[in-house]
């Protein structure tokens, strides 16, 4: 199913416009818009890389990132940072339209960027960087003090480089303050505020910025807007570092390759395992996962495989269910908005592993009290045609069969017998009276 649903994000990729080629000197000029709505990870900074490597290429006037996020990763924001900083293409970024919010790393992002606009009734901060354990403690967390002293400098950073407000940018880092635009416009934490996207581009007009490339004049006014949608590969990997899929996926994996090992020669569980376990720890790779909370996992699906086998009178199964769910919350190690497991996703797959311990168990129960079907002990009570025989022993037809055995003196060649025990190499026989046919 998981596999699906990613077949499913492929296939819906937008197309990407892309001119034929860069605008001559005398025309209008080009801005690039794409779009982040969601929380901002691996995903958003590989469509962000792609979209300003395409103004470069079509030496845009302008690229707008309109901006929707409650928050994201730590290491993903600072990514579309640095490609910001980096880029000699003017970026806006633009929090919109109304009723969206610049929260967390979005803050980080708009102060990134040389024009920040927003809509009306749109609102950025609450800035304070949170992982697990980040909850108030009564004693003093030094690893808290040192995240929230190193998000507050580099916020500060931002704000001197672009000429805003470094005071309130602490301030939304320490205290998770937040403002409405236009309280933000009246404290110089954003350029302007704009309605849309195109009186972003008449108000941008004429403004002066700053790039790595040095002073730039903006001519936006009658630019072209050339819309830069996620391509597949950015929606590929969208679904991929879902944290939640991630789960389901990795389980999936484990469980199919458990199943092929089981029965090998199936073959579609164990191709179908491999890829899904693939896919997971590509995705999981790009997430700040808990070393700890996969560990749990692994060992929370051993203890569940183990029960099957062993003898623990639901010891090993109890203990399995409690380590999967224990490494299931804590497997991702932030708790931003967005990048965490549901405890709902948790619970389901606790009873389902649950339950596919229990029918393997059953199975493996019913397997051990079915009778043996290959060896010599599966001869005792078959029935057969003696062939010769003298002095105690001799040679009978048995299942298609010829077998030494041994028996009482009056048995004769020719005569029906039934073995009635193994003795060595040797089948213990005696004479038989009932009928029905010979063998059986």
């Amino acid at each position: 199913m998981a596999l699906v649903l990613l077949a499913h994000a492929v296939g819906a990729a937008g197309a990407q416009a892309v001119p034929a080629a860069a605008p001559a000197s005398n025309s209008p000029g080009t801005v690039v818009l794409m779009e982040l709505d969601g929380a901002i990870g691996p995903a958003a900074v590989d469509h962000v890389r792609r979209g300003l490597r395409l103004a470069l290429r079509q030496q845009a006037r302008l690229v707008v990132i309109q901006l929707d996020t409650p928050g994201g990763l730590d290491t993903s924001m600072r990514s579309i940072v640095k490609d910001i900083l980096a880029s000699p293409v003017p970026v806006a970024t633009f929090v919109a339209p109304d009723g969206a919010r610049a929260a967390s790393a979005g803050t980080y992002i708009l102060y990134a960027s040389q024009i920040a606009a927003m809509a009306p009734a749109s609102n950025l901060g609450a800035a304070t960087p949170v992982a697990i354990g980040a909850a108030p403690a009564p004693a003093p967390d030094p690893m808290a003090a040192k995240r929230v002293a190193d998000a507050s400098a580099y916020i500060r950073s931002l704000a001197q480089l672009r000429g805003r407000n470094a005071e309130w940018g602490e301030q939304a880092v320490r205290d998770s303050v937040s403002l409405s635009a236009p309280e933000a416009l009246q404290k110089n934490v954003i350029t302007l505020i704009a309605q849309d996207v195109a009186d972003l581009l008449r108000q941008a007009d004429g403004r002066e910025v700053r790039t790595v490339l040095g002073e730039v004049r903006l001519a936006t006014r009658h630019a072209q807007v050339l819309v830069f949608d996620a391509d597949w590969r950015s929606r590929v990997l969208s679904v991929i570092t879902e944290p939640s899929l991630a789960l389901v996926l990795m389980m999936l994996g484990i469980y199919a390759l458990l199943f092929e090992f089981s029965n090998p020669g199936f073959v579609l569980p164990g191709v179908m395992g491999a890829i899904c376990l693939v896919l997971a720890l590509f995705g999981l790779q790009m997430l700040p996962v808990s070393y700890a909370g996969l560990g749990l996992i692994f060992l929370g699906v051993a203890f569940l495989v183990a029960e099957a086998y062993l003898p623990s009178f639901g010891a090993l199964g109890v203990g399995g269910i409690v380590a999967f769910s224990i490494g299931a919350v804590l497997l991702i190690d932030n708790d931003t908005p967005g990048f965490g497991v549901p405890l709902w996703l948790v619970g389901v797959l606790a009873v389902v592993s649950a339950a596919f311990v229990l029918l393997v168990a059953g199975i493996a129960a019913k397997t051990r009290r079915r009778p043996l079907v290959l060896g010599v002990a599966t001869l005792v009570g078959a029935t057969g045609e003696l062939v010769e025989f003298a002095d105690g022993e001799g040679w009978a037809q048995i299942q298609g069969d010829y077998w030494k055995v041994l028996g009482a003196d009056g048995l004769r060649a020719g005569r029906r017998i039934r073995v009635t025990r193994v003795q060595g190499l040797a089948l213990q026989v005696a004479e038989d009276d009932t009928e029905g046919p010979v063998g059986v």
